[in-house]
């Protein structure tokens, strides 16, 4: 019998049986107190152990069966129900069953020399853990991670890291490189030469192998490939909220370690989308919604709006199909301003002059390019999109296009040389910026619109200034 923190006196009876090799938790407890770590459940969740009638039953099948046995022995004192955090397997609903298992890890901890540095604060030759390497270039600012809320948990992550298994027993994957023979064992990404050598049969973590992304596809170990020379660090890194510690962490670990400098220097996070109540989608629930269903109905850029609009950094998304429904309508308000304006500018004259009005309207729309290329840069895509929506329908279509007709009715020669030419060069930068939003309706009107001096590809032209 032994005493630890970990047992609360308040739950059940107060004590607890210690089964360490089948409990995370009293693994704990055993090498804290130097317990021996007995497995009595084998791989296919049957009792190793126990008396006749017991052993080589499931586990459920075998409790119940004690305590049949201390009932029929009279040594049953009482019975409660009590609810209890267990965990089941995903996919089948099965109770998970902690075994002891021989595995490799990586120790976050241990101190490294690295050889090359390109990381504030450490120098070539420096010693430091990949736990504090991981620390340092977020607190740095080397890395900036967006909402920057998440950089606190990040921290508070990696504060808290433990060693990390990266050992899998299933059959897809990188094998680890590990080779064995007669007790030597032989660690290198070449098979050993000489006959005799069994490569182990885990595989490594799939985060192990995605860490890897950042620069095995550049040329990697060749830094001084033109790709690796080119793209290493990458500016950003778009990526869940719900992989952080998975793979951004781990591409950090890796890529610090490795190469001696970041992997990015944005961490852009998304948030997940939801159904339309706000609940997870999965198979259970049965409310998982087919992107390409939702093309093939309202079209590609009306979902990548709904999905933008409104919806920032870190954020969940609920994809209600009346946002998309609504932003179908806003690409079909945009073919009707292109064949408005179209109609309109056939006999257009670039050189004429600009009349007040139409100067006092390139201020306004000035003005607004300058806000979202600023919140471009800030990565704030959620409030550009909404801006650009509401500049094109309810000033550019509802009051512009509707005064234009006015003055193509009654004003003055001037007036409507001025108004086709700003309604032309208007249309050309409404499409460039909402390109990055809506990449497939902007370039098919693009290869009607654009003059000589243009780009023949929406895709590669310069983002507007004026």
């Amino acid at each position: 019998i032994v005493a630890d923190e970990h047992v609360d006196t308040e739950f059940g009876v107060g004590a607890l049986g210690v089964t360490p090799a089948h409990s995370i938790a009293d693994f704990e407890i055993a090498e804290r107190h130097d317990l021996p770590i007995k497995q009595i459940i084998n791989e296919y969740g049957k009792m190793m152990v126990g008396m006749e009638g017991v052993k080589g039953l499931k586990v459920e099948q075998a409790r119940e069966k004690v305590v049949d046995w201390l009932r029929v022995k009279a040594l049953l004192i009482e019975t409660e129900d009590i609810i209890q955090n267990v965990g089941t397997a995903e996919r089948t609903g099965a109770v998970i069953e902690p075994l002891p298992k021989l595995q490799w890890w990586i120790d976050v901890n241990k101190k490294i020399r690295l050889p090359y540095s390109n990381i504030n604060g450490v120098n070539a030759g420096d010693e430091v853990s990949l736990k504090e390497l991981m620390l340092k270039v977020v607190d740095s600012g080397q890395v900036n991670i967006l909402p920057d809320r998440f950089e606190k948990i990040y921290t508070h992550w990696i504060e808290n890291l433990r060693d990390w298994n990266i050992s899998r027993q299933i059959w897809f994957g990188h094998r680890v490189p590990v080779w064995y023979r007669n007790g030597e064992i032989y660690v290198d990404v070449q098979a050993p030469e000489g006959e005799g050598w069994v490569q182990d049969e885990d595989t490594l973590d799939t985060w192990f192998s995605s860490g890897l992304w950042t620069f095995s596809t550049l040329g990697w170990p060749n830094t001084d490939a033109n790709d690796f020379n080119t793209y290493h660090p990458t500016d950003v890194l778009e990526t869940g909220h719900d992989i952080i510690f998975f793979w951004v962490a781990r591409m950090i670990l890796m890529t610090t370690y490795l190469v001696g400098e970041v992997p990015f220097k944005t961490v852009y996070l998304h948030g997940l989308v939801r159904d339309a109540q706000g609940r997870k989608m999965s198979k259970s629930l049965g409310n998982i919604v087919d992107p390409v269903a939702l093309i093939k109905k309202y079209g590609t850029d009306a979902l990548r709006m709904a999905l933008i609009v409104g919806n920032g950094p870190g954020n969940d998304v609920n994809l209600d199909e009346n946002k998309i429904k609504a932003y179908k309508k806003f690409a079909n308000k945009i073919w009707n301003i292109t064949r408005f304006v179209l109609s309109e500018t056939e006999d257009i004259n670039i050189t004429s002059g600009y009349t007040s009005r139409d100067e006092e309207l390139i201020v306004v729309q000035r003005t607004l390019i300058d806000e979202v290329t600023t919140e471009m840069n800030e990565f704030k895509y959620y409030l550009v999109s909404e801006k650009l929506y509401h500049y094109v329908w309810h000033t550019f279509a509802d009051e512009i296009l509707e005064e234009s007709k006015g003055i193509f009715t009654n004003g003055s020669p001037e007036d409507v040389a001025s108004r086709k030419r700003f309604l032309r060069e208007s249309l050309i930068t409404i499409l460039k910026v909402l390109h990055p939003f809506m990449p497939f309706i902007t370039e098919e009107i693009w290869q009607e619109v654009k003059s000589d001096n243009e780009r023949d590809i929406l895709m590669t032209a310069l983002w507007p200034t004026l």
